[in-house]
């Protein structure tokens, strides 16, 4: 174990200097050196590991979890960055573990790409798994959502302890026949008259479709309760139904939303809170975060006794709604970075949904817009999901910037809906600059796929002071 830590920290900080190799680097030379030291070092924590996996959401929600466990007096180990394969869990380990390998935790909460979760509990089993959504992503990784579906099944069926499953998300639930016996199952879900906002994969409708219809399809920009800012208007107020569509008793529902506000629903009572979450489809992401909270700490108070990290009392709804209300954004979702006095907006889009949400959530007016895309391999190569966003919110403010390696796709696709570009320039880092710089003190908005996120923050850097992430500059 010690030869272990020790080549896996070197790598590191060879990789660190020299600026090559990346974050996972040092996970996969220890993945091949050796292949037992995931499972060896999880295998210590006394509550298990919480993993987290789905098409949208996955950074944040994890952060969200984390964030509330700890706040709740667990110590938590984590994979803050994002690198979300089994190699970059190994390398966010080998900088938490001593020479010996022991690793200071009560739990682990973990996020896992949807095909990489599978080889994930191949090695160890989650004692907690908490399922987002299935949605149209990185079709040349991925194919038809199914798939991604029947991957996310093989992580209902190794988890021990409790499953945590979408409720309005109709291949997400039905996972729940996955789940061996004497695994719970618990659900997160919506109001009826939130549904719109977060339409399952199969009613997304394409802009020609939307606008030529005299019935509002199902799509986030349609929505009747919409407020002028982009959110709607907040929910009937009424107790949550106690079954879903689909005769599912949720957990916890979300009920009612605004701006950074949101109200949820739980054992039978509303509890109202502000958040610093940015986004719509956060508060979404709130309630998954609080299902599978609730359910670590409600399974866990008798055993944290033993546990000398934690209070070892019973935590209330109060409790967690505090912890949920603390969160603050992951980088590069909702993230706010001051460049000369602007708050710039970094918010990741990588599918059709997650931009939808996004460009729902956030508001054109009184700001300036850019949009870089990217087609490397963690973003994607195939960008034909572009086709299946409704753009029209932006025909009267324009976008000021395109940028990225598809740059040209997307100013060709924003033409299709009629909205403005101003400039579009392949080289990021130029257009990043010119972006930043116009329009000083005026609010700016970001939309960038992973990569084209990584690189931004690194061009902004350089310019203003920018959290490290743990994943370079």
């Amino acid at each position: 174990m010690f030869a272990t830590v020790a080549v896996g920290r070197l790598i590191r900080f060879a990789s660190r200097i020299t600026r090559h190799g990346g974050s996972a680097l040092p996970g996969k030379v220890v993945e091949k050196i050796d292949p037992g030291f995931l499972s060896r070092t999880l295998d210590q924590l006394p509550l298990g590991v919480v993993l987290v996996s789905g098409t949208n959401g996955k950074t944040t929600t994890t952060r969200m979890v984390a964030s509330m466990l700890s706040d709740l007096g667990l110590k938590v180990f984590t994979n803050p960055t994002g690198s979300n394969f089994v190699r970059g869990v190994v390398s966010a380990l080998l900088t938490e573990v001593n020479l010996a390998g022991k690793l200071d935790a009560d739990i682990a909460v973990l996020e896992l790409d949807e095909a990489y979760a599978v080889h994930f509990v191949k090695q160890v089993k989650p004692r907690y798994a908490l399922l987002l959504n299935v949605m149209r992503d990185q079709l040349d990784r991925f194919g038809e959502i199914d798939t991604t579906a029947h991957l996310l099944s093989h992580v209902a069926e190794a988890t021990t302890g409790t499953v945590v499953l979408n409720r309005e998300d109709p291949r997400i639930a039905a996972l729940a026949a996955k789940v061996p016996a004497g695994t719970a199952v618990r659900y997160f879900g919506l109001t009826d008259d939130l549904k719109h906002f977060f339409p399952p994969d199969d009613d997304m409708a394409t802009t020609v479709s939307a606008e030529t219809t005299t019935t509002p399809s199902p799509t986030v920009s349609d929505s009747p309760r919409q407020r002028e800012d982009g959110f709607p208007l907040a929910g009937g107020g009424a107790s949550a139904p106690e079954g879903g569509q689909h005769g599912l008793p949720a957990d916890v529902t979300l009920t009612a939303v605004g701006d950074h506000h949101a109200t949820f629903h739980m054992d039978g009572q509303d509890y109202a809170t502000d958040v610093k979450l940015e986004g719509v489809y956060n508060l979404y992401n709130a309630a998954a975060a609080l299902a599978v909270a609730r359910a670590v700490m409600q399974d866990n108070t008798a055993a944290a006794k033993t546990v000398a990290s934690t209070n070892a009392c019973a935590v209330s709804a109060d409790d967690l709604i505090a912890a949920v209300s603390r969160v603050t954004p992951a980088f590069g979702r909702g993230e706010v970075i001051d460049v000369n006095g602007s708050p710039v907006e970094l918010l990741l889009v990588k599918n059709p949904m997650g931009f939808r949400l996004s460009l729902a959530s956030f508001s054109p007016a009184g700001a300036d817009t850019m949009i870089a895309i990217n087609d490397e391999y963690a973003d994607g190569r195939d960008m034909s999901w572009l086709w299946d966003v409704d753009f029209t919110s932006l025909r009267e403010s324009g976008v000021n910037m395109v940028s990225g390696v598809r740059a040209w796709d997307m100013a060709l696709r924003l033409g299709y809906d009629q909205v403005p570009v101003a400039n579009t320039n392949t080289d990021l880092e130029q257009a990043v600059t010119a972006f930043v710089n116009t329009n000083p003190g005026k609010r700016k908005h970001v939309y960038c796929t992973y990569t084209a996120m990584l690189k931004t923050r690194a061009v902004l850097g350089r310019i203003t002071e920018v959290r490290d992430a743990g994943v370079g500059k």
